[in-house]
Order: C-alpha cells, then structure tokens, then sequence
C-alpha cells in the first residue's frame, strides 16, 4: 500500500499533530507523496505548514514539512489532515452504533442523527473531529451521565505505522462489552497519534432524552458550590451536566457573551429524561441547592435558551482570553476524587489570589474535573514562572490527594515530566515499551506523551 511504502521509507518523518518537522522536505519526497494523493492535495506552503503546526495553546509553532490531505486510509503523508475523509460510513439503530471517518464532527454527526432518536452525547464544546475526539480521549459537559470517549468507543481502524490496518475489536465488530484479549480500543483511545493514525470510529450512539431542562444557580462561595455538587451525585441524581465557575469566570462569561447572571461561584445544570423523572430530579436537586446557600433555579427550558447558556459555558476560554487583551492563555487541569473536590478547589483558589494570577476556574465538577484558565503576558518572564509553578503545583496538589494530574489537559506536551510521578517509573517503562513494539522508528507523533 501507499502508506506502507512512504512510512517505511522514511526514518525521518514525523505524522504529528502539534510538533511537526521544520523547514521543507526533500524534493523527491514532496513528488512522491504528491504521486499518491494528487498535487491539489499537497501544500508545502508556509501558511498551511505553520497553520498545522499550531493549536489553541500557548505552545510556539512547529510546522510540518508537508501538509497531506489523504483520501482514504491508503494514501499516507508527512502532517495528516483527514479531513477529506468524511463519510458516516455505516448506521445500526438498532444496535445503537455508528461508524466514522476522521473528517465527521460532532455536530454533523448529530445532524445525520437528527430524525432517528439517537445522539452522541460527548460534547467538549468544539465542534470537534470525532476520530480526534477518539485520539485524545476527550470528555466534556455531558461526560458525569453519559462517559467520555473512552466509554463509548466500541472499535476503531487504525493505520500503523508500517502500514498495516489494525482493527482493535475485530473488523465489522460493535459489540457492548467482551472478554477476548487485550483491550486494544482502549490502548489507541488517548494515545494521541503516538501508536498509529485513526482512519474510523465505530462509536456507541444513546437515545434522545423526551425532555431537557437546564438551570443555573449561584453559590456564596466556591466550598458552597463544589460541595453541593458532591451531595447531588452522592444522592444518586441522574444529572446530565454538572458545571462549576468561579466568580472571576462568570464575569467573564457575562461580559463575553452578554449575560447577566449574578458574578459569584455558579453551577449550570441540566436534567434529561421523561418529564416525569426530570421534574423529580430537579426537585431533588432543588432542595440540595438550597441546603447549601445556593440561590433559587434559573431557568432555561426553550433549546434557544439552552444553546445560549451552553454557548456560553463553551466560550469561556475566549472569555478568558477577553480579560486581558493580547494575551495567551495556558488550560490546566487536574482530576481527583469526588470527596476531595471541595478541598483542592479551596486551595486552588486561594494559590490563585497569591500568586496575583488570572486564572479564571470551571470544571466538568461531577467527574471531580476542573480547569484553571490562566491568563498571561508570555514576554513577561515572571510572570511566565509564576504560571509554569502554579500549574505544577496544581497537578502535584492532585496527586497528593489520589488524582491525576490531567483529566483532559497536558499530557501530551506540557505534563510529560509529571506522568512519572503519577504512574511510576515502571508505568512509564511499560509505556515505551508499547511505543517500540507499535512504532519502532518513532514515527508517529515523536516528542508527545513520552
């Protein structure tokens, strides 16, 4: 195949996301790979290099050699944009199951859906490629009900780094649960495209609730609110979404987004289900507000309303960004068990006010996930310091508590010397190991993760 003969051939290359190659390739190579996908999908333009070589963070730009648009799972390439490949490929909804293409998103693959009574649920707020959904083992707003990506992949079609198709679960299989072997879908889920490039998702799809009710209500302080968030799911209340912001993030949002809600810590709330059991959930959630201060329910019934809360939750890292213009932003988060949120969501914010830092604090809070959206000036190497201790601090302040030191965020890049600490020098050893055995020549991703 195409992507055997180019992936074996070159010791050098990298298929990465956000650390590509720099500089331009070889002459012979850009013709080779233009010989496989065509001219028109090949650029070694500086604009298209840099805009691959580039993410939301506040990492600097490394650009690929070549950006390859491929068309199907045979044609390989230097900085892989599947994008072209976005075929729903096959539906059972009768089994509840969907298989994609890396270049179908969240929100087409929702829309296809529309008229069939089922839904995706994982949400992460950007219309993200579900396949890359897939890769980075995102989660997000609806995750405390309905899992994250790792819950609800059934297989996946990977290309290997020597070009062989590696189907994890059994080719054409989408069954709920097995125990034959290694959990193989599991190993590529959140392997960020160190172990192979992901060409389809076979994905769990779930019913769409008959009624969805959102609420917001605001908290006296932060240790009110988290808390509260605890005593919600140890009542066993089927919440659908459970959001945290702090003050300094509610600002943000209002000012961003054109809201008025009152600037104190806050959880945004939604409750799916038939009318029946949401009315009983929200009672039940009702009463727990109020045990711990929390003001009476705002209201968003209507979609429209419910898209503008949400929208809002969504864009709370350009909120962020939006308090101090011209600056970067650097996401860091951690995960710890439910019982210890409160603590370190305390102790956070109080490190936030002592280093004199912007960091603006939301969380998915029913996992016992949170995110501190820092705001700086990177010129500024102080101020720089503050923040890279700040978030080591955070990370080793999970850890101490039984956490990790990412529940979405950092791994790849920007925590790899805290993976270590979190699952031992023989974790770490078990990890390279996996890598030689998958990618001998290092070609996948080189420099993330390990």
């Amino acid at each position: 195949m195409a992507l055997q003969r180019l992936c074996r051939g070159s010791g050098a290359l990298g298929c990465r996301r956000s650390s590509g190659l720099q500089g331009q390739l070889p002459g012979e190579l850009v013709e080779a790979l233009r010989a496989v996908v065509g001219s028109p999908n090949v650029s070694t333009a500086l604009a298209a290099r840099e805009q691959h070589g580039r993410d939301e963070s506040m990492h600097r730009c490394s650009p690929p050699g070549a950006v390859v648009w491929p068309q199907d799972m045979e044609q390989g390439g230097v900085c892989f944009n599947l994008t072209r490949m976005d075929r729903i490929t096959a539906l059972s909804t009768e089994d509840f199951t969907v298989a994609v293409e890396p270049g179908v998103t969240r929100k087409a693959l929702n829309n296809y859906l529309r008229d069939t009574g089922l839904w995706f649920p994982v949400d992460p707020g950007a219309d993200a490629s579900l396949c890359g959904m897939a890769a980075t083992s995102a989660s997000g707003t609806n995750s405390v009900r309905y899992g994250t990506m790792r819950h609800n992949v059934l297989n996946l079609q990977v290309v290997l780094a020597d070009g062989r198709v590696l189907h994890t679960a059994g080719q054409g299989r989408h069954f709920r649960k097995s125990a034959a072997g290694y959990n193989l879908t599991g190993l590529f889920v959140g392997s960020e495209g160190t172990l192979g490039l992901i060409t389809q998702a076979t994905l769990r799809l779930h019913g769409s609730p008959e009624a969805t009710v959102a609420a917001v209500c605001a908290f006296p302080s932060v240790q009110a609110a988290v808390g509260c968030t605890v005593q919600v799911l140890q009542a066993g209340i089927p919440v659908a979404r459970i959001e945290f912001l702090d003050d300094v993030m509610m600002a943000a949002c209002n000012q961003f987004s054109g809201l008025s809600y009152t600037v104190s810590p806050t959880l945004f709330l939604e409750f799916h289900g038939s009318p029946s059991s949401v009315e009983e959930q929200v009672l039940q959630a009702e009463e727990i507000v109020q045990l711990n201060g929390g003001s009476d329910f705002a209201w968003a019934r209507e979609p429209e309303a419910r898209n503008k809360l949400w929208a809002a939750r969504h864009n709370a890292w350009y909120a962020a960004l939006a308090l101090r213009p011209g600056s970067k932003g650097y996401s860091t988060d951690v995960c710890v068990p439910i019982s210890r949120l409160p603590h370190i969501v305390g102790e956070t914010h109080r490190d936030l006010q002592e280093s004199g830092l912007t960091g603006p604090i939301v969380g998915h809070v029913g996992d016992g996930n949170f995110h501190c959206m820092l705001v700086f000036d990177p010129a500024d190497p102080a101020e720089s310091q503050r923040v890279e201790e700040f978030a080591t601090r955070l990370a080793r302040r999970a850890l101490a508590l039984g956490g990790t030191c990412t529940g979405e965020h950092g791994v790849g890049l920007g925590k790899r010397h805290l993976l270590r600490e979190e699952i031992g020098e023989l974790g770490l050893t078990v990890m390279r190991q996996i890598k030689a055995a998958l990618d001998p020549k290092n070609l996948m991703n080189p420099g993330k993760v390990l």
